[in-house]
Formats: C-alpha cells, sequence, structure tokens
C-alpha cells in the first residue's frame, strides 16, 4: 500500500507543479495577440509571408549542402572501421562518392552553381 502512495503523492506533485508553471506563465504573459505569442516569430509581427523571402535559386545550394553534409556525416564513421573492414569498405565508400558525385555532375549541368 505504501507503493501506491508514493506513486500518487509523485503523480499529485507532478500535476502541481505543471499547474503551478501554468498558472506562472498566464499570471505573467504580457502579450495576448496570437502573433506576437509565436516563438517563430521572436515576439515580432511578420512583414511578409515566409516563402516569399528567399529567392528559389538557393533552393539547389542549399541541397547541394546538405549532400554534402550528409557525405561528411557517413565519412566520419566509416574512417573508423574502414582498417577493420579492408577493401571492401572503401569500394562501398567510392561507391557512395560516385553516386554524390552523379548528383552534383546532374547539379552542376542544371545550373544550381550559376548565380547570375
Amino acid at each position: 500500500m505504501l507503493a501506491y502512495l508514493n506513486l500518487a503523492l509523485a503523480f499529485a506533485l507532478a500535476v502541481a507543479g505543471v499547474g503551478g508553471l501554468y498558472a506562472l506563465h498566464r499570471l505573467t504573459a504580457t502579450a495576448n495577440n496570437p502573433l506576437v505569442n509565436k516563438p517563430y516569430t521572436g515576439g515580432w509581427i511578420p512583414e511578409q509571408h515566409a516563402l516569399s523571402r528567399y529567392h528559389a535559386r538557393y533552393y539547389p545550394a542549399t541541397l547541394i549542402f546538405l549532400a554534402f553534409d550528409v557525405e561528411m556525416l557517413f565519412m566520419y564513421p566509416w574512417a573508423v572501421v574502414v582498417q577493420q573492414f579492408g577493401a571492401s569498405a572503401v569500394i562501398e565508400m567510392f561507391v557512395f562518392l560516385g553516386v554524390l558525385m552523379a548528383g552534383v555532375v546532374w547539379a552542376w549541368r542544371e545550373g544550381a552553381f550559376n548565380w547570375a
């Protein structure tokens, strides 16, 4: 019976803590405007739509950056285990880099690196 009492006490403390924090928030909140309360706006009312701020030509460059970022994500653990697995690990990495290079060549052909 004591175990259930401890569990009920812990649950009651958790509910009281959450309720107390919620009450503290409601008492100290300064803005009631839902646009100002959004955390992604940082308290400022947005002047324009989020999609209208960036030109579409930046998206291919972003995707190329992410491709190289993911490449490095795979190369760090590969560098640790390449000695253990030997030539098969080297071949697998060159296949992976070949696929990545095919993507870069395609992006280059499509003009993703032209900033004019």
